[in-house]
């Protein structure tokens, strides 16, 4: 990582990213006002205090590094492309355009996803025309795979550790965004307590690492 590279990070952290994702997010349950279309909750068992569940520690070496071009989720229905984050004038992180619901968004100044250090994905849970494509990320479960396609022509096969629920205050910036020693990854969207004025008050964070890759043909 550049020099360039660590202080947009650190500015990045120091601002709280899911703030900004969840400022973004809501719209669709917003307009409805109604708690019937609530996404998906993880439950307390997939969190990391509930031990493992159907989950492995072992994992696989990184890759090089190389950008993101897709993110498959099969258990919840992702198949989505990725496009480059950077950071909004208030340094916080920037999330992909609100009309475009199916699309997920990668920080590009950050770890690619399957390189050793921490990746991050960030997606919408809904728009003003309803779901988008984190929508589900609550359904997950401990053991589920994320694959993400690469520049490089390989896939990235990452393993479910936990999700996780924040209210912004008390969003947890170094467990999500700090350092690792292995290629891990971190998908978030908004969640966490719902005002029907203001929308979603924090994220649902999904905690992965890498168990392998394969080269598509």
């Amino acid at each position: 990582m550049s020099q360039g590279q660590g202080e947009a990070t650190g500015k990045a952290r120091g601002k709280g990213w899911g703030i900004a994702i969840a400022a973004c997010a809501g719209l669709w349950l917003v307009q409805n006002g109604s708690a019937e279309v609530t996404p998906p909750v993880p439950s307390a068992a997939e969190a990391f205090a509930a031990g493992p569940h159907q989950h492995t520690d072992a994992a696989a070496a990184p890759l090089p590094p190389s950008a993101p071009v897709r993110v498959r989720i099969p258990d919840i229905g992702v198949d989505a492309p990725v496009m480059r984050l950077g950071l909004a004038g208030d340094g916080s992180l920037e999330v992909p355009p609100v009309g475009n619901p199916d699309i997920a968004g990668w920080y590009q100044d950050g770890t690619p996803p399957g390189a050793k250090g921490t990746a991050i994905l960030a997606g919408h849970v809904d728009n003003a025309e309803g779901p988008a494509v984190f929508y589900a990320l609550g359904a997950l479960k401990k053991g589920h795979r994320v694959e993400v396609t690469r520049r490089d022509g390989r896939t990235a096969v990452f393993t479910i550790d936990a999700i996780e629920v924040y209210e912004n205050e008390d969003f947890p910036d170094r467990k999500v965004y700090g350092p690792a020693d292995r290629a891990e990854l971190r998908l978030i969207t908004c969640g966490g307590t719902f005002d029907k004025k203001t929308g979603y008050q924090g994220n649902v964070v999904a905690y992965a690492h890498l168990i392998g890759s394969r080269t598509d043909a």
